[in-house]
Parts: structure tokens; C-alpha cells; sequence
């Protein structure tokens, strides 16, 4: 059994009920929709790699980003018994179109089939990465928060 950890830096995009995401060509996620984003260059700073990691792998530029938060989880795979420690950083982002076809990468491979904005009701366990499980999940503890609540009876104590 082999211990992996991998960092890396990803954009969060909703638009219109649907979640910016990348179908993975290879990897542990291969064939499952991810979020764009990925490993940093030396001497790259966070926000660094999360603008040219999202024109790399969706064509799309970074208008705003913001939100930063970070996450881990353990994968185990299921063929090799291998288990990767994946630590990521995630940013809210809006994004704009800038090309139609993915830019050429000259020293490294892509590992994303391009650009694909899923509803989020078609998201499901077997079709996602943990990366977007993490996501979904988080968004449906702040639906939850974000709910009306009522409180009926309210008390105001007399000082």
C-alpha cells in the first residue's frame, strides 16, 4: 500500500442551477466530472494557479474570484489498495469565455476532456470526484442554514 498526497487549487463556477466542471481524461477521477484546477508551479502563488489552471483545462478566463476555503479527504483505490491524501483549495469563481478549443499544454498532459456546466441534480455519487462531493455537500448544509426560520414567542429580557 502506498500513501500519496496531492495539493492542488480549484474554481467553484454555479451558474443557473448548473456547477462549472471538467470530465478527467485519466487519474483516480478519470471518466467523473471534477472541478477545474489543479497542482502548483514552483514559485506560483495560490490565485496564480487557479487563473492559468482554469484557462488550461475549461478556456475559460477568471473574471473574480473569492471565498477561499480548504478541504482534505482520503481516497482509497479500490485496485491497488493506494490511498491519496488530497488537500485542496477552493475558490468561488465567476468566469468569462475566452477560447473555444483547450490552449496546448507543452510539458505536462491535460486531464481534462473540457468544459462541461452540469445541473446540479445530475451530480451523483457514482458520477462525481470528492472534490465536487465536497462541495455538494457543503452547499446543502448552507441551503439548510439559509432557510426561514421563524421564532414565534420571541422573549426580549429587561435589563
Amino acid at each position: 500500500m502506498v500513501h500519496k498526497k496531492h495539493f492542488g487549487v480549484y474554481g467553484v463556477a454555479y451558474a443557473n442551477g448548473h456547477l462549472l466542471c471538467i470530465k478527467k481524461k485519466i487519474g483516480p477521477y478519470k471518466n467523473r466530472f471534477d472541478l477545474p484546477g489543479g497542482s502548483q508551479k514552483e514559485s506560483e502563488g495560490l490565485t496564480e494557479t487557479l487563473v492559468r489552471e482554469i484557462m488550461e483545462e475549461t478556456g475559460y478566463g477568471v473574471s473574480n474570484y473569492g471565498h477561499s476555503r480548504c478541504y482534505d479527504v482520503f481516497v482509497e483505490d479500490n485496485s491497488t489498495d493506494d490511498i491519496i491524501h488530497h488537500i485542496f483549495v477552493l475558490y468561488t469563481i465567476k468566469v468569462i469565455k475566452k477560447y473555444d478549443k483547450l490552449p496546448e499544454l507543452t510539458h505536462e498532459t491535460n486531464d481534462s476532456a473540457g468544459p462541461i456546466w452540469v445541473e446540479i441534480s445530475d451530480l451523483t455519487a457514482e458520477n462525481i470526484s470528492p472534490l465536487v462531493a465536497r462541495v455538494l455537500e457543503t452547499c446543502s448544509r448552507m441551503k439548510h442554514y439559509l432557510m426561514l426560520k421563524k421564532y414565534k414567542n420571541w422573549i426580549i429580557s429587561k435589563d
